[in-house]
């Protein structure tokens, strides 16, 4: 995911702090003799679901022509290059197939993003637990998986127009908005999950957008579901680039059901839920120079405008309550309108989870970059992506249904048509 709101833990989906105990990941002990073991995310590849979801999509191939491609790869500068072509190859094919490019090579619903997640983790199986002809260090294995990681997602293919103003092809007054999504995730509740947010980004990639302040260049990308990666610095080097360039960003991440939501605050606090990898993190949110870390970042989309259009069929709220524990005390305590002077952060409006830290490391880059009071960007959480009610029953039910796609349609528009007043509302805020 995606991350998602701790306060809807009813419908099986929230992501609250506790809800789980913390599981520690061990990595098998890398030796001259032996090859790191799949991760815990990539063993969910075997199951019949994930292999469904490839099968039915044309995307069963991709792991094992990339293996074959690794076989032949003969020093580590040749792997790299493959890994790099052939990532950023699955991202244009995912990206094409949901935007209606070329063949669908199966009868999966085309906007589905879960091919994507699916064949991307065979690929990081395959490297990580692939045996070259030549001696390949621990390093150079981890800069090859970053390298996939990044390319894989939209990381590398992130295509801006050059000037502010500048043309898309041609076109004065083309603004930029920067988007990104997530992976699926609460994945051994329900394997079959799909990350609204992810189609999203595969939908709106690339695209332009027309609005009442002009037209509007969307570019994307996913990010992984694991806290490490987050602790890594993922968000910070793939957005850093960008943020100057752009003239709105939001991060989307799936919420709560039934509603959008923009989210007012941000908090600097992990609050444990396991990961993808079914790893925990109770924490501060680890960051460069802690010592000038806030608690709270706030947004600066135009929330009020967002709230008060007709995007579509769900309501979408500004979000401002937070959990805090206030400057003096030691509990924790809910504050509807949001965080007091000194306090700490113990939830953003949108949780303690990746969903929330995406936010926050994006809108802290915001500010340490100097834009705060220039560039719109903030957090947008969709609702869940729901099955029909006849097969919600993962045990029992199927990979998709006519429902399920309806409702990944209806709020990647309305996520599409959010960007669009969005951009508009604050067009007319910087004349």
């Amino acid at each position: 995911m995606t991350p998602i709101h701790a306060r809807i833990g009813v419908l099986g989906l929230a992501l609250v702090a506790g809800l789980a105990a913390p599981v520690s990941a061990t990595a098998a002990p890398v030796t001259a003799s032996t090859t790191p073991a799949p991760t815990t995310e990539e063993r969910r590849l075997d199951g019949d679901v994930p292999q469904e979801i490839l099968r039915r999509s044309g995307f069963a191939s991709v792991a094992p022509a990339f293996a074959r491609g690794l076989d032949r790869a003969d020093s580590y500068r040749e792997a790299r290059r493959l890994v790099v072509r052939e990532g950023s190859a699955l991202w244009r094919r995912a990206v094409d197939r949901v935007q209606g490019r070329g063949p669908a090579r199966g009868d999966l619903s085309r906007d589905d993003d879960r091919p994507l997640y699916w064949a991307r983790l065979g690929m990081t199986r395959e490297l990580r637990t692939w045996e070259p002809g030549y001696r390949l260090s621990e390093g150079q294995r981890t800069a090859l998986l970053d390298e996939l990681e990044r390319a894989s997602r939209g990381q590398r293919d992130i295509r801006l127009p050059h000037a502010r103003h500048g043309n898309q092809g041609g076109g004065k007054g083309v603004k930029r908005v920067l988007l990104t999504g997530f992976d699926p995730f609460t994945l051994d509740r329900d394997i079959r999950i799909s990350n609204p947010s992810g189609a999203v980004a595969l939908a709106l990639d690339g695209t332009v957008i027309d609005t009442p302040d002009g037209p509007a260049r969307v570019e994307t990308a996913v990010f992984p579901v694991r806290w490490q990666d987050f602790a890594d610095g993922a968000v910070e080097r793939a957005l850093r680039p960008y943020l100057p360039k752009a003239d709105l960003f939001t991060t989307v991440s799936q919420g709560r059901v039934g509603k959008f939501d923009v989210e007012r605050t941000n908090g600097a606090w992990r609050g444990g839920f396991p990961d993808n990898d079914n790893v925990s993190r109770t924490e501060t949110v680890p960051v460069a120079d802690p010592d000038s870390q806030p608690q709270w970042t706030t947004t600066t989309l135009p929330y009020e405008a967002i709230t008060a259009a007709d995007t579509g069929r769900f309501p979408v709220i500004d979000n401002t309550a937070v959990t805090e524990i206030p400057a003096g005390g030691t509990e924790p305590v809910v504050r509807p309108d949001g965080p007091t002077p000194g306090s700490t952060a113990r939830e953003g409006g949108g949780g303690n989870y990746l969903s929330n830290e995406i936010a926050y490391r994006a809108t802290l880059l915001r500010d340490r970059l100097g834009l705060h009071d220039t560039l719109p960007g903030g957090h947008v959480h969709t609702p869940v992506l729901q099955f029909a009610p006849d097969n919600a029953d993962p045990a029992t039910g199927t990979v998709t249904d006519p429902a399920f796609v309806r409702n990944r349609l209806d709020i990647v528009a309305q996520t599409r048509a959010i960007v669009a007043v969005a951009v508009s509302a604050s067009g007319q805020d910087r004349s």
